[in-house]
């Protein structure tokens, strides 16, 4: 499904208009990317160590790295992503003192893609097959189809966020095996587009 159009959009025009106004201030020599925006910044050395263990945790969770097959594959998918929304909350709890830096919003960027997806699939769970999508379109897949496209677009989502933690953490993402990592360009049909700046 890697070449499939999104069943959704990932809308992550707040968190990209935020990151515009503060990571100006901290130009450095990492280079970080989200769709729609790029930048250069310094990692604190709480950044660097809550990333590597950011990456431990999660680079062997099985929704990242296994393909999901079968309707018990679909609950336990879903409560891995709980699982994983866990860390991320508690690890930019860790960050407080450090909200305006760059892993805190690659953390956001993860949150909030789960987020999404778990409500587009609660709307999937409820929405009988061939008929609307959650935007009153005639539905391009069926329930089940629209699960699987989006989750794959949710971990090619997060599998390029982690690639901006080990940035940040100056390190590779252990054991997500080759054929379940993506490339690095962001796949920018899959967000709502952000206005470029003035």
């Amino acid at each position: 499904m890697r070449d499939s159009p999104p069943p959704f959009r990932f809308d992550l025009r707040s968190l990209i208009g935020d990151a515009r106004r503060k990571l100006n201030t901290r130009v450095g020599a990492v280079s970080i990317s989200l769709p729609f925006i790029s930048f250069k910044v310094e990692p604190e050395d709480l950044e660097r160590k809550v990333a590597t263990e950011i990456l431990i945790r999660l680079a062997d969770r099985r929704v990242l790295n296994a393909f999901e097959c079968c309707d018990g594959c679909i609950e336990n998918a879903l409560a891995s992503l709980q699982d994983i929304r866990s860390v991320l909350v508690n690890k930019q709890v860790e960050l407080a003192r450090a909200s305006d830096g760059p892993l805190f919003l690659v953390l956001s960027a993860m949150l909030e893609s789960i987020r999404q997806f778990l409500t587009f699939q609660e709307r999937l769970s409820q929405t009988p097959p061939g008929l609307l999508d959650h935007h009153g379109r005639p539905a391009r897949y069926e329930p089940k189809e629209a699960y699987f496209a989006g989750l794959e677009m949710l971990r090619a989502h997060l599998h390029r966020c982690l690639l901006q933690v080990a940035k940040i953490a100056g390190a590779d993402i252990p054991t997500i095996p080759a054929h379940m990592r993506y490339s690095e360009p962001w796949q920018l049909e899959a967000y709502e587009a952000v206005e470029k700046e003035p």
